[in-house]
């Protein structure tokens, strides 16, 4: 999800702290549960160190509530995205927290609350897919100007110069080949239910 949560800023951008290989559980316990950059898992004691993450950070990464009524009362948005190649937290969480939220309030969320899963994207980025996209104007346009995103313009860089773009599209949704024109362009994509 898009936002900002007091404490629980990334302290580098190593992929270990980005959680885009398989050490993100060591970054998980040393920044966010010790906040000792020279903590050494060799030192983990299962008894007493998960019952010290529950109590320091577990309300904060196991929320599982789906009463989003008072945050849409209060004319809320919100943008959850999250890559299909992301290690941990797994994918299907995200749609399966979507489709609980869309149970408990008995509507249909989408004038408050869009999910938007992004192909080959690790976690909150990397990897092969489209995770280049500005969240601060898409969640801009949705509050100041009434625009829900009904997609997501996306891209893939290397170098520093964009190799391929593609639209993000509001789950269920995705992005379908319209049959001709570059696959590395967005223009040649339209959003659709699979």
């Amino acid at each position: 999800m898009w936002g900002h949560s007091p404490g629980f800023e990334l302290r580098d951008n190593s992929p270990e702290t980005l959680g885009a290989d398989a050490t993100l559980p060591s970054g998980f316990w040393r920044y966010f549960v010790f906040d000792d950059p020279k903590w050494d898992g060799s030192s983990f004691d299962f008894d007493k160190d998960v019952a010290f993450a529950d109590r320091k950070v577990g309300a904060a990464m196991n929320n599982f509530d789906t009463d989003l009524r008072a945050f849409k009362a209060r004319g809320g948005k919100l943008i959850h995205y999250h890559g299909w190649s992301d290690a941990q937290p797994s994918p299907a969480n995200s749609v399966d927290y979507f489709g609980r939220v869309q149970k408990s309030l008995g509507a249909d969320t989408g004038d408050f609350y869009r999910l938007f899963m992004v192909p080959g994207m690790g976690h909150c980025g990397g990897g092969p897919g489209t995770d280049q996209f500005d969240k601060v104007a898409t969640i801009r346009a949705w509050v100041e100007q009434g625009k829900a995103p009904k997609l997501i313009l996306a891209e893939h860089k290397s170098d520093g110069r964009t190799d391929r773009s593609r639209p993000l599209c509001p789950h269920p949704q995705i992005a379908k080949y319209r049959g001709s024109g570059n696959t590395d362009d967005a223009a040649n994509f339209a959003c659709a239910v699979p």
